[in-house]
């Protein structure tokens, strides 16, 4: 019997972060695949795999061939990325040579580090009247990001960023999101690590990003959050006066 090929978001770094089908997929996992410089190796103590790989220093030819020879052998394969897969991942192109190959798989969703961080840091991205709009993004860098895309152009629409891989762009997000006409006391939610046990997070805004940007000495896994409104208002769902499917 063959099994799938299983693509798992392990979350953003706690190990109780994770979906309960990514978890019983790991525990009953023969191989396991997983990209040790984002993943914990705590997320695997109970699993009955004999094979764990670190997939850091592989490549991509690498890290196919342990997946086809674990398919062949008819054992339980699961692929490891941290956060979500379909996120900043390198899914794409593995999932693309395991097509060519014809071997089936699976994707099963984790919880991105911009949701996990909204949560410890206590803040919304949406606000009635106020923002009602996400963007996921990242400054251009090694990996270019399209003009139509640079983040001065979809700051725009003054919705609320979360901005990943942007780790040594502090000065440009700043520069860029005021000369689109964010606020100077927009909230910036600085995330380090987040889930991890030396997980750091900062308040901040647009006008003091720099100086408190500082006060974090990594300079990788980082994360911001810019939420330019956070409006008091009070959504209408459990307001008296309205009126919906489940209330009249």
């Amino acid at each position: 019997m063959s099994y799938p090929i299983y693509f798992v978001g392990a979350g953003p770094g706690d190990p109780e972060l994770i979906t309960l089908k990514a978890k019983k997929l790991i525990d009953e996992a023969e191989l396991i695949v997983y990209a040790g410089s984002l993943v914990p190796a705590s997320l695997f103590e109970e699993s009955k795999a004999k094979e764990i790989v670190n997939s850091a220093p592989l490549t991509l030819e690498q890290i196919i061939a342990l997946l086809e020879r674990g398919y062949k052998e008819g054992k339980r394969v699961v692929r490891v990325h941290t956060g979500d897969p379909s996120l900043y991942g390198t899914i794409r192109e593995q999932t693309r040579v395991l097509a060519e190959k014809n071997i089936p798989y699976e994707i099963v969703p984790g919880i991105s580090a911009a949701f996990a961080l909204a949560a410890r840091a206590k803040v919304s991205f949406t606000s009635p009247e106020a923002n009602q709009t996400l963007i996921l993004t990242r400054v251009s860098g090694k990996t270019k990001v399209p003009e139509e895309q640079d983040l001065e152009r979809l700051a725009q629409s003054k919705s609320s960023l979360a901005i990943y891989l942007s780790a040594t762009k502090a000065t440009e997000i700043q520069k860029k999101l005021l000369q689109a006409g964010y606020p100077e006391d927009s909230l910036v939610v600085i995330g380090y690590r987040v889930g991890w046990p030396d997980e750091k997070i900062i308040y901040s805004n647009l006008k003091n990003l720099l100086q408190d940007y500082k006060l974090f000495k990594q300079k990788r896994q980082i994360l911001f959050l810019v939420i330019p409104k956070q409006e008091l208002l009070n959504s209408c769902l459990y307001s008296a006066e309205f009126s919906h499917l489940f209330r009249k």
